[in-house]
């Protein structure tokens, strides 16, 4: 029995010192307790640990992208904000003027950031504090944006429009003082001495296409003889900035202000095969509506166009040597190479030549589309941002600022004289798309970063011209 006792204790040996209790069985063999170890390695559990820290790994990096992305999206939002929260300081310390669409896009912007915040907090189940933080604080800017677009419109607009206008009215009291009081001016009728201001813009509405439509025109019949002269026209652009597809007509003002019963008229366009034809459709903003007609640069090509607004029929005529295709358009718009213009006096067309050097012409037209006569100027095209005729005068504008234009330039087609001059004319964005002169209501109609912006004009009393 040795050799067994021996291996025994080898498997389980005690320690210096330590007594290892054992027993005599009834033969006298020495019999001792040995407890062995389990030796079997688990490997089903390290494989299952290994799975588990594979995905726990997976799952972490993707976190790591999402808190990426999501540090990204709070620096814009955080800069955005910080934007409008200065905008809303200085109005509430009334630094600067205002009106009701700067309100308008405050809260548009507000809008889509609750709207973003609020798909933040759902991704990340509201547990983010940063995003509940952004969250409040978007909350407490339009609620201020709210109070004080209500105490603007009972106290501060009112106020000050009060003021300007008796400042006007002392001014004029002042400058008329031992004079006869004029008669105003007649609608359709040049009894005057020429533009010499501007009111404030009136923001009409956004046009019916929405905010992304920025480019086009709009307005209402400009012949002085029209049968409806309350018919308004609203021709946004397409997505490209060039193309004219469509238009919308309203018989009222009220039909424009609520978006009712509008027409909408689609241009004429040929189909050939697999390819559509649009040699009939309209390029750039330059359009405007004449004796139940609308004029426009034919797409892709120097032709005139006139649209037939009851019988959709349309009547071409090439402008010969006219520059087309963007070769001469406005400052800060294209494919405004041909402007059409309406006034007292009737149709006119603006345009350039490679002859005049990019200067404009202007161009008397009759309802054949031919041009009776024309004037060559010395004003560069693409120097100006746009302009119109009031009583056979050309006025040209040029920014100032993003929120400012002013008419400089002007070019009288009775003496071929021209002259510079500086009215200011505010405007509520930064890039005018197309502006035009409507003699039966003696306003300006801008489309404006495809928001609908008309201006009362104002005439010196004195009937001659300089």
């Amino acid at each position: 029995m040795l050799p067994y006792l021996l291996i025994v204790f080898l498997l389980q040996r005690p320690a210096a010192g330590q007594n290892v209790s054992g027993s005599v069985d009834d033969s006298g063999n020495c019999l001792c307790k040995v407890i062995l170890p389990d030796n079997t390695f688990p490997m089903h559990r390290m494989e299952s640990l290994e799975f588990t820290a594979y995905h726990l790994n997976i799952t972490v990096q993707q976190e790591l992208s999402k808190i990426q992305s999501y540090r990204g999206t709070f620096n814009l939002y955080l800069q955005r904000l910080q934007n409008l929260t200065r905008r809303v300081q200085v109005m509430e310390m009334g630094g600067v003027s205002y009106s009701e669409l700067d309100f308008e896009l405050l809260k548009v912007e507000i809008r889509e950031m609750e709207s973003l915040v609020t798909q933040l907090r759902a991704s990340m189940d509201g547990s983010n504090v940063i995003v509940e933080t952004l969250y409040t604080e978007i909350k407490n800017i339009s609620l201020m944006v709210n109070q004080l677009e209500s105490y603007d419109k009972n106290n501060v607009l009112a106020v000050r429009r009060e003021i300007a206008a008796l400042r006007k009215r002392l001014q004029d009291c002042e400058t008329n003082q031992g004079k006869a009081t004029p008669s105003p001016p007649t609608y359709g009728t040049c009894n005057h001495g020429g533009l010499i201001n501007v009111s404030k813009p009136f923001v009409v509405q956004l046009n019916w296409r929405g905010f992304n439509f920025k480019y086009g025109g709009w307005g209402k019949d400009s012949y002085t003889e029209a049968p409806n002269k309350d018919m308004y026209w609203v021709a946004p652009l397409n997505g490209d900035a060039r193309m004219m597809e469509s238009f919308r007509r309203y018989q009222s003002y009220d039909d424009l202000l609520l978006y009712k019963n509008p027409t909408d008229k689609s241009l004429p366009r040929l189909l050939y095969g697999s390819t559509y034809d649009y040699s009939s459709c309209g390029q750039g903003g330059g359009m405007i509506a004449f004796n139940n007609c609308l004029y426009y640069n034919c797409y892709n090509s120097r032709d005139m166009c006139k649209l037939n607004l009851e019988t959709s029929v349309v009547e071409r005529k090439t402008l010969v040597n006219a520059a087309y295709n963007n070769r001469f358009s406005y400052a800060a718009v294209n494919w405004q190479d041909f402007d059409f213009a309406a006034d007292e006096e009737g149709l006119w067309v603006l345009y350039s030549t490679e002859e005049s050097a990019g200067n404009i012409i202007i161009g008397k037209l009759n309802s054949s589309l031919f041009i009776e006569n024309s004037w060559i100027t010395t004003q560069y095209k693409p120097g100006v941002t746009n302009a119109f005729m009031i009583c056979g005068v050309l006025y040209a504008t040029r920014p100032v600022n993003t929120r400012r234009e002013e008419i400089f330039y002007m070019y009288d087609t009775k003496t071929s004289k021209e002259g510079k001059l500086s009215i200011m004319l505010d405007k509520m964005m930064e890039t005018v798309q197309s502006l035009s002169y409507n003699p039966n209501d003696r306003k300006l109609y801008m489309y404006n970063d495809g928001y609908q912006v008309n201006y009362n004009t104002i005439f010196s009393p004195d009937s001659a011209r300089n």
